[in-house]
Protein backbone atom coordinates (compact mmCIF):
# COMPACT_ATOMS: atom_id res chain seq x y z
CA UNK A 1 0.00 0.00 0.00
CA UNK A 2 1.40 3.39 -0.97
CA UNK A 3 1.49 6.31 1.40
CA UNK A 4 -0.02 9.52 0.07
CA UNK A 5 3.38 11.18 -0.31
CA UNK A 6 4.71 8.15 -2.23
CA UNK A 7 1.63 8.14 -4.44
CA UNK A 8 2.15 11.80 -5.28
CA UNK A 9 5.47 10.77 -6.85
CA UNK A 10 4.59 7.37 -8.34
CA UNK A 11 1.29 8.15 -10.08
CA UNK A 12 2.35 11.39 -11.82
CA UNK A 13 5.70 9.83 -12.80
CA UNK A 14 3.96 6.78 -14.32
CA UNK A 15 1.52 9.04 -16.13
CA UNK A 16 4.23 11.28 -17.60
CA UNK A 17 6.31 8.27 -18.66
CA UNK A 18 3.28 6.89 -20.49
CA UNK A 19 2.58 10.22 -22.19
CA UNK A 20 6.22 10.60 -23.25
CA UNK A 21 7.15 7.07 -24.28
CA UNK A 22 4.01 4.96 -24.56
CA UNK A 23 4.89 1.27 -24.86
CA UNK A 24 8.39 1.00 -26.40
CA UNK A 25 8.73 -2.24 -28.31
CA UNK A 26 12.32 -2.71 -27.13
CA UNK A 27 11.38 -2.56 -23.43
CA UNK A 28 10.41 -5.85 -21.71
CA UNK A 29 6.75 -5.60 -20.69
CA UNK A 30 5.18 -7.37 -17.68
CA UNK A 31 2.01 -8.11 -19.66
CA UNK A 32 4.06 -10.17 -22.13
CA UNK A 33 5.28 -12.25 -19.20
CA UNK A 34 1.72 -12.58 -17.92
CA UNK A 35 0.61 -13.78 -21.35
CA UNK A 36 3.33 -16.44 -21.41
CA UNK A 37 2.36 -17.53 -17.91
CA UNK A 38 -1.28 -17.90 -18.98
CA UNK A 39 -0.32 -19.96 -22.02
CA UNK A 40 1.89 -22.25 -19.95
CA UNK A 41 -0.71 -22.66 -17.21
CA UNK A 42 -3.43 -23.44 -19.74
CA UNK A 43 -1.37 -26.30 -21.18
CA UNK A 44 -0.69 -27.65 -17.69
CA UNK A 45 -4.23 -27.30 -16.33
CA UNK A 46 -5.86 -28.90 -19.36
CA UNK A 47 -3.90 -32.06 -18.61
CA UNK A 48 -5.31 -32.31 -15.09
CA UNK A 49 -8.43 -34.41 -14.38
CA UNK A 50 -10.52 -31.37 -13.47
CA UNK A 51 -13.75 -29.94 -14.91
CA UNK A 52 -13.02 -27.22 -17.44
CA UNK A 53 -14.68 -24.53 -15.36
CA UNK A 54 -12.69 -25.60 -12.29
CA UNK A 55 -9.46 -25.50 -14.28
CA UNK A 56 -10.38 -22.01 -15.45
CA UNK A 57 -10.92 -20.84 -11.87
CA UNK A 58 -7.51 -22.21 -10.95
CA UNK A 59 -5.97 -20.44 -13.94
CA UNK A 60 -7.46 -17.14 -12.76
CA UNK A 61 -6.29 -17.56 -9.16
CA UNK A 62 -2.77 -18.62 -10.11
CA UNK A 63 -2.24 -15.93 -12.74
CA UNK A 64 -3.50 -13.03 -10.66
CA UNK A 65 -1.77 -14.36 -7.55
CA UNK A 66 1.58 -14.68 -9.30
CA UNK A 67 1.30 -11.24 -10.91
CA UNK A 68 0.35 -9.53 -7.67
CA UNK A 69 2.80 -11.48 -5.50
CA UNK A 70 5.74 -10.98 -7.86
CA UNK A 71 5.05 -7.24 -8.02
CA UNK A 72 4.83 -6.98 -4.23
CA UNK A 73 8.12 -8.86 -3.80
CA UNK A 74 9.87 -6.73 -6.42
CA UNK A 75 8.66 -3.49 -4.84
CA UNK A 76 9.53 -4.64 -1.32
CA UNK A 77 13.06 -5.45 -2.44
CA UNK A 78 13.40 -2.14 -4.23
CA UNK A 79 12.32 -0.13 -1.18
CA UNK A 80 14.68 -2.17 1.02
CA UNK A 81 17.58 -1.12 -1.19
CA UNK A 82 16.65 2.56 -0.94
CA UNK A 83 13.43 4.60 -0.91
CA UNK A 84 14.48 6.31 -4.14
CA UNK A 85 14.98 2.91 -5.80
CA UNK A 86 11.54 1.88 -4.59
CA UNK A 87 9.93 4.99 -6.05
CA UNK A 88 11.78 4.49 -9.34
CA UNK A 89 10.76 0.84 -9.72
CA UNK A 90 7.19 1.65 -8.64
CA UNK A 91 6.98 4.37 -11.28
CA UNK A 92 8.28 2.04 -13.99
CA UNK A 93 5.84 -0.71 -13.01
CA UNK A 94 2.96 1.78 -12.88
CA UNK A 95 3.95 3.09 -16.31
CA UNK A 96 3.80 -0.43 -17.75
CA UNK A 97 0.13 -0.67 -16.75
CA UNK A 98 -1.00 2.52 -18.54
CA UNK A 99 -1.88 2.60 -22.23
CA UNK A 100 -3.09 6.06 -23.26
CA UNK A 101 -0.12 6.89 -25.47
CA UNK A 102 -0.08 3.36 -26.90
CA UNK A 103 -3.80 3.48 -27.72
CA UNK A 104 -3.34 6.89 -29.30
CA UNK A 105 -0.39 5.70 -31.37
CA UNK A 106 -1.90 2.42 -32.54
CA UNK A 107 -5.17 4.07 -33.56
CA UNK A 108 -3.22 6.86 -35.27
CA UNK A 109 -1.57 4.30 -37.55
CA UNK A 110 -5.04 3.33 -38.77
CA UNK A 111 -6.07 6.96 -39.21
CA UNK A 112 -2.92 7.86 -41.14
CA UNK A 113 -3.33 4.86 -43.46
CA UNK A 114 -6.90 5.92 -44.20
CA UNK A 115 -5.80 9.51 -44.78
CA UNK A 116 -3.43 8.36 -47.51
CA UNK A 117 -6.04 5.99 -49.00
CA UNK A 118 -4.22 2.78 -48.07
CA UNK A 119 -7.13 0.53 -47.09
CA UNK A 120 -5.07 -2.71 -46.84
CA UNK A 121 -2.69 -1.11 -44.36
CA UNK A 122 -5.57 0.44 -42.40
CA UNK A 123 -7.28 -2.96 -42.14
CA UNK A 124 -4.07 -4.58 -40.97
CA UNK A 125 -3.35 -1.90 -38.35
CA UNK A 126 -6.94 -2.10 -37.12
CA UNK A 127 -6.62 -5.87 -36.70
CA UNK A 128 -3.93 -5.24 -34.07
CA UNK A 129 -6.31 -3.38 -31.77
CA UNK A 130 -9.74 -5.01 -32.31
CA UNK A 131 -11.04 -8.56 -32.11
CA UNK A 132 -13.31 -8.41 -35.18
CA UNK A 133 -12.42 -9.54 -38.68
CA UNK A 134 -10.99 -6.62 -40.65
CA UNK A 135 -9.91 -8.08 -43.99
CA UNK A 136 -13.03 -6.97 -45.90
CA UNK A 137 -13.94 -3.74 -44.07
CA UNK A 138 -14.79 -0.63 -46.07
CA UNK A 139 -13.47 2.77 -44.98
CA UNK A 140 -16.52 3.80 -42.87
CA UNK A 141 -16.35 0.50 -40.96
CA UNK A 142 -12.64 0.94 -40.35
CA UNK A 143 -13.31 4.39 -38.89
CA UNK A 144 -16.07 2.90 -36.75
CA UNK A 145 -13.78 0.21 -35.40
CA UNK A 146 -11.09 2.77 -34.64
CA UNK A 147 -13.41 5.13 -32.78
CA UNK A 148 -15.05 2.23 -30.90
CA UNK A 149 -11.75 0.81 -29.69
CA UNK A 150 -10.50 4.20 -28.49
CA UNK A 151 -13.79 4.78 -26.65
CA UNK A 152 -13.97 1.30 -25.09
CA UNK A 153 -10.29 1.22 -24.13
CA UNK A 154 -10.57 4.62 -22.50
CA UNK A 155 -12.04 2.52 -19.71
CA UNK A 156 -10.06 -0.72 -19.59
CA UNK A 157 -6.79 0.58 -21.03
CA UNK A 158 -6.60 4.01 -19.39
CA UNK A 159 -9.04 4.78 -16.58
CA UNK A 160 -9.17 1.29 -14.99
CA UNK A 161 -5.42 0.67 -14.58
CA UNK A 162 -4.92 4.26 -13.46
CA UNK A 163 -7.69 3.89 -10.89
CA UNK A 164 -6.21 0.65 -9.51
CA UNK A 165 -2.76 2.28 -9.46
CA UNK A 166 -4.20 5.12 -7.40
CA UNK A 167 -6.10 2.81 -5.04
CA UNK A 168 -3.51 0.13 -4.38
CA UNK A 169 -0.25 0.97 -6.10
CA UNK A 170 1.56 -0.82 -8.95
CA UNK A 171 0.92 -4.34 -7.61
CA UNK A 172 -2.86 -3.89 -7.70
CA UNK A 173 -2.64 -2.25 -11.14
CA UNK A 174 -0.64 -5.22 -12.40
CA UNK A 175 -3.18 -7.63 -10.90
CA UNK A 176 -5.85 -5.78 -12.90
CA UNK A 177 -3.74 -6.12 -16.06
CA UNK A 178 -3.49 -9.86 -15.36
CA UNK A 179 -7.29 -10.10 -15.24
CA UNK A 180 -7.55 -8.05 -18.43
CA UNK A 181 -5.00 -10.25 -20.19
CA UNK A 182 -6.78 -13.42 -19.07
CA UNK A 183 -10.02 -12.14 -20.55
CA UNK A 184 -8.34 -11.26 -23.85
CA UNK A 185 -6.72 -14.71 -24.10
CA UNK A 186 -9.32 -17.14 -22.72
CA UNK A 187 -12.50 -15.10 -22.36
CA UNK A 188 -13.98 -16.05 -25.73
CA UNK A 189 -17.49 -17.49 -26.00
CA UNK A 190 -16.49 -20.35 -28.26
CA UNK A 191 -16.30 -24.11 -27.73
CA UNK A 192 -12.69 -24.02 -26.55
CA UNK A 193 -13.12 -21.34 -23.89
CA UNK A 194 -16.81 -21.17 -23.01
CA UNK A 195 -16.21 -23.14 -19.79
CA UNK A 196 -12.45 -22.80 -19.33
CA UNK A 197 -12.53 -19.01 -19.70
CA UNK A 198 -15.76 -18.42 -17.77
CA UNK A 199 -14.09 -17.34 -14.51
CA UNK A 200 -11.67 -15.00 -16.28
CA UNK A 201 -14.44 -13.34 -18.29
CA UNK A 202 -16.65 -12.87 -15.21
CA UNK A 203 -13.75 -11.52 -13.16
CA UNK A 204 -12.93 -9.05 -15.93
CA UNK A 205 -16.56 -7.88 -15.94
CA UNK A 206 -16.40 -7.39 -12.18
CA UNK A 207 -13.02 -5.60 -12.24
CA UNK A 208 -14.28 -3.21 -14.92
CA UNK A 209 -17.70 -2.52 -13.40
CA UNK A 210 -16.68 0.62 -11.52
CA UNK A 211 -14.07 1.88 -14.02
CA UNK A 212 -16.56 1.65 -16.90
CA UNK A 213 -19.15 3.73 -15.07
CA UNK A 214 -16.51 6.18 -13.94
CA UNK A 215 -15.21 6.41 -17.51
CA UNK A 216 -18.65 7.16 -18.89
CA UNK A 217 -19.09 10.01 -16.42
CA UNK A 218 -15.58 11.36 -16.98
CA UNK A 219 -16.06 11.36 -20.77
CA UNK A 220 -19.25 13.36 -20.32
CA UNK A 221 -17.46 15.85 -18.07
CA UNK A 222 -14.48 16.06 -20.41
CA UNK A 223 -16.58 16.61 -23.55
CA UNK A 224 -17.19 20.37 -23.18
CA UNK A 225 -13.56 20.86 -22.11
CA UNK A 226 -12.34 19.45 -25.45
CA UNK A 227 -14.88 21.19 -27.68
CA UNK A 228 -17.57 18.50 -27.79
CA UNK A 229 -21.11 18.14 -26.46
CA UNK A 230 -21.38 17.21 -22.79
CA UNK A 231 -25.18 17.38 -22.77
CA UNK A 232 -25.52 14.99 -25.70
CA UNK A 233 -22.91 12.69 -24.13
CA UNK A 234 -25.01 12.41 -20.95
CA UNK A 235 -28.19 11.82 -22.95
CA UNK A 236 -26.73 9.02 -25.09
CA UNK A 237 -24.96 7.48 -22.10
CA UNK A 238 -28.28 7.16 -20.26
CA UNK A 239 -30.17 5.98 -23.33
CA UNK A 240 -27.68 3.62 -25.03
CA UNK A 241 -25.16 2.70 -22.35
CA UNK A 242 -26.72 -0.78 -22.03
CA UNK A 243 -26.77 -1.42 -25.80
CA UNK A 244 -23.88 -3.85 -25.65
CA UNK A 245 -23.35 -7.53 -24.87
CA UNK A 246 -20.76 -6.50 -22.29
CA UNK A 247 -22.10 -5.02 -19.04
CA UNK A 248 -19.34 -2.41 -19.21
CA UNK A 249 -18.11 -1.65 -22.74
CA UNK A 250 -21.28 0.14 -23.85
CA UNK A 251 -20.95 2.88 -21.23
CA UNK A 252 -17.78 4.63 -22.46
CA UNK A 253 -18.81 3.94 -26.06
CA UNK A 254 -22.21 5.58 -25.52
CA UNK A 255 -20.71 8.61 -23.79
CA UNK A 256 -18.16 9.04 -26.57
CA UNK A 257 -20.75 8.51 -29.32
CA UNK A 258 -22.95 11.18 -27.79
CA UNK A 259 -20.11 13.64 -27.35
CA UNK A 260 -18.98 13.09 -30.95
CA UNK A 261 -22.46 12.98 -32.49
CA UNK A 262 -21.79 9.65 -34.23
CA UNK A 263 -23.38 6.22 -34.33
CA UNK A 264 -21.40 3.22 -33.15
CA UNK A 265 -22.40 -0.44 -33.00
CA UNK A 266 -23.79 -2.51 -35.85
CA UNK A 267 -22.75 -5.82 -37.39
CA UNK A 268 -19.21 -7.12 -36.94
CA UNK A 269 -17.68 -10.38 -38.12
CA UNK A 270 -15.77 -12.61 -35.67
CA UNK A 271 -13.93 -15.66 -37.03
CA UNK A 272 -16.08 -15.45 -40.15
CA UNK A 273 -19.41 -15.27 -38.29
CA UNK A 274 -21.46 -12.04 -38.40
CA UNK A 275 -22.61 -10.71 -35.04
CA UNK A 276 -25.25 -7.97 -34.98
CA UNK A 277 -24.89 -5.42 -32.16
CA UNK A 278 -27.37 -2.71 -31.17
CA UNK A 279 -26.74 0.83 -32.37
CA UNK A 280 -25.18 3.32 -29.97
CA UNK A 281 -25.61 7.03 -30.63
CA UNK A 282 -27.03 9.02 -33.52
CA UNK A 283 -25.45 9.57 -36.97
CA UNK A 284 -25.42 13.37 -36.83
CA UNK A 285 -21.79 13.48 -37.94
CA UNK A 286 -19.71 11.09 -40.05
CA UNK A 287 -17.26 8.57 -38.66
CA UNK A 288 -14.00 9.98 -39.98
CA UNK A 289 -10.71 11.49 -38.89
CA UNK A 290 -12.47 14.30 -37.06
CA UNK A 291 -14.40 11.76 -34.97
CA UNK A 292 -11.22 9.79 -34.24
CA UNK A 293 -9.37 12.91 -33.09
CA UNK A 294 -12.34 13.80 -30.90
CA UNK A 295 -12.28 10.33 -29.32
CA UNK A 296 -8.58 10.72 -28.54
CA UNK A 297 -9.22 14.13 -26.93
CA UNK A 298 -11.98 12.59 -24.82
CA UNK A 299 -9.61 9.84 -23.68
CA UNK A 300 -6.95 12.28 -22.52
CA UNK A 301 -9.56 14.61 -21.05
CA UNK A 302 -11.12 11.82 -18.98
CA UNK A 303 -7.68 10.74 -17.78
CA UNK A 304 -6.74 14.27 -16.72
CA UNK A 305 -10.02 14.74 -14.86
CA UNK A 306 -9.43 11.53 -12.91
CA UNK A 307 -5.92 12.65 -12.02
CA UNK A 308 -7.15 16.08 -10.96
CA UNK A 309 -9.79 14.57 -8.66
CA UNK A 310 -7.32 12.10 -7.18
CA UNK A 311 -4.72 14.82 -6.57
CA UNK A 312 -7.32 16.88 -4.72
CA UNK A 313 -8.12 13.89 -2.47
CA UNK A 314 -4.42 13.16 -1.80
CA UNK A 315 -3.65 16.77 -0.95
CA UNK A 316 -6.68 16.91 1.34
CA UNK A 317 -5.44 13.74 3.14
CA UNK A 318 -1.99 15.21 3.55
CA UNK A 319 -3.41 18.48 4.83
CA UNK A 320 -5.49 16.53 7.36
CA UNK A 321 -2.40 14.62 8.50
CA UNK A 322 -3.26 11.29 6.85
CA UNK A 323 -0.56 9.20 5.16
CA UNK A 324 -2.33 6.40 3.31
CA UNK A 325 -4.07 6.17 -0.03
Amino acid sequence: MMTADQALVIVPAALVLDWLFGDPRWLPHPVVGIGRLIAALEKLLRRLPLPERGSGVLLLVLTVGVAYGAARLLLAGAFLLHPAVGLFVSSLLGWSCLAARSLHGESQRVAEALARGDLPAARQFLSYIVGRDTAELAEPEIWRGTVETVAENTSDGVIAPLLFLMLGGPALALAYKAVNTLDSMVGYKNDRYRQFGWASARCDDLANWLPARLSGGLICLAAPLVGLSGARAWRILRRDGRNHASPNAGLPEAAAAGALGVRLGGTNSYFGRPVAKPAIGEPDRPLDGVAWRGAVRLMYGAELLLVAGWLAVCLALLAAGGGGT
